[in-house]
């Protein structure tokens, strides 16, 4: 499966010239114009690896890797004409990996897109089935049993609750869970997780009103009871 490279430039040139380069190297590419295109895109389309331009018409760059980095830990190589040290040193602690002057080579570019996927690594296959305790989370068939009975999730709550088991034991902040599952624009709507959370407890807890499957950390966030050992 080819890998897929999110660029961010508000510049058409740049776009012009890097979509075809990285198509000709393999890679799948989509484009953004915007700090708020680039984070609908970053959450729904699931890029390996980004490239960010930090001068953006609706907002700087800077912003989009905070809010990127809260539900995701993709490489983002930072691609800008802002060569102040103070610049550089923000972005990488907002979480960029790599930074990148323009005017720039596209065979330098291309080097640190491999070199960032490489440190990034492989995603490991994942296991189609999930066992917490009674609870079976079946992906293959994209179904939840409890005890040997289906129960009807909607898509929210199914997203959620897979989101939930990917990470058994650590805790889901609230934003985490809202910008993955409704996206970057609702990350505060705290009233949207709680609303799902509390139908999800209902349908798969014994006691929904003393839970043991679906557990709060207080002003935090979720986390999953680990599953049992196979």
């Amino acid at each position: 499966m080819q890998q897929r490279i999110l660029v961010v430039d508000d510049e058409p040139q740049i776009q012009r010239f890097l979509k075809p380069a990285l198509l000709a190297a393999g890679f799948d590419v989509e484009t953004a114009g915007s700090a708020a295109e680039a984070k609908r895109l970053a959450a729904t389309r699931a890029p390996d690896l980004l490239v960010l331009d930090l001068g953006l018409p609706d907002g700087d760059g800077k912003g989009v890797i905070e809010t990127i980095r809260a539900f995701s830990a993709m490489p983002i190589i930072v691609l800008s004409a802002r060569d102040q040290e103070t610049e550089k040193i923000a972005a990488f602690d907002m979480g960029a990996d790599d930074y990148v002057e323009k005017p720039f080579g596209i065979g330098e570019l291309l080097a640190r897109i491999r070199a960032a996927l490489r440190h990034a690594g492989p995603q490991q296959s994942q296991p189609t089935e999930r066992r917490f305790g009674r609870v079976l989370l079946d992906l293959a068939h994209r179904r939840v049993l409890v005890g040997d009975e289906p129960v009807h999730l909607t898509p929210k709550e199914f997203e959620l609750f897979d989101l939930l088991a990917a990470n058994p034991d650590k805790v889901i902040t609230h934003r985490q869970a809202l910008i993955r599952i409704w996206g970057p624009a609702h990350g505060e709507d705290v009233q949207y997780l709680r609303v799902v959370i509390g139908q999800l407890r209902a349908k798969l807890e014994e006691d929904p009103k003393n839970p043991r499957l679906i557990l709060n950390e207080a002003g935090v966030g979720y986390r999953l009871a680990p599953p049992l050992a196979t």
